[in-house]
């Protein structure tokens, strides 16, 4: 009898179906996000990433590999992310304000989601040769620099179009590390009207 019953739960451990969690590579990426900011990059863990999305700590692994990884993909996001920011902006008869709308919107995403962009541009933690990282990263460029080819000419010439980031990637990074408070910067609507190319 005692046998019997030991068996019975032996089976019933052998049988019991395992922990699943239907959206694990999203709900990782989205405990990293959470977790950069709130500590920064510094203070990020896959440990702790692990634990928000409740799953074990070594499941982050088997989507990611390791912490590389892991921020490699979410910069990925982040750049499609960026991308869908301008992208949603339709095109008007006026190329200089659609200009200066992407560089708004270039900015609201820094503002919005600070420590994602942060992480964007943190080449040295990003795996840059990972399947479509490069891609995605191109796509929020694309963008801007359609803007400037309907001022400019098509192709727009990439000196324009470095000029045009450098001015919207300039005010956001002022604002973001505190070289300038934002108390005094001037408003993004008015550094955007100098984006004339």
């Amino acid at each position: 009898m005692y046998r019997l019953k030991m068996n019975d739960d032996l089976n019933s451990v052998k049988t019991k179906p395992r922990y699943h969690h239907g959206a694990l590579r999203d709900a990782l990426l989205d405990a990293a996000e959470a977790v950069i900011g709130e500590r920064g990059l510094d203070g990020f863990s896959l440990r702790e990433c692990a634990r928000r999305a409740g799953v074990s700590p070594a499941a982050p692994a088997h989507h990611f590999g390791d912490a590389r990884g892991l921020l490699t993909a979410l910069a990925a996001r982040g750049f499609a992310g960026l991308a869908e920011a301008m992208e949603h902006l339709a095109p008007s008869d006026d190329p200089v304000a659609d200009l200066q709308a992407m560089g708004a919107a270039y900015v609201a995403f820094a503002f919005a989601r600070p420590a994602l962009f942060d992480l964007m541009w943190r080449r040295p933690m990003l795996d840059r040769e990972a399947p479509g990282f490069l891609a995605v990263a191109d796509r929020a460029f694309d963008p801007l620099a359609q803007a400037v080819g309907r001022i400019t000419g098509t192709p727009p010439d990439p000196t324009d179009i470095v000029a045009a980031w450098s001015i919207v990637h300039g005010y956001a990074r002022l604002a973001l590390d505190g070289a300038v408070p934002r108390d005094n910067l001037p408003p993004i609507e008015a550094v955007v009207r100098r984006l004339r190319i």
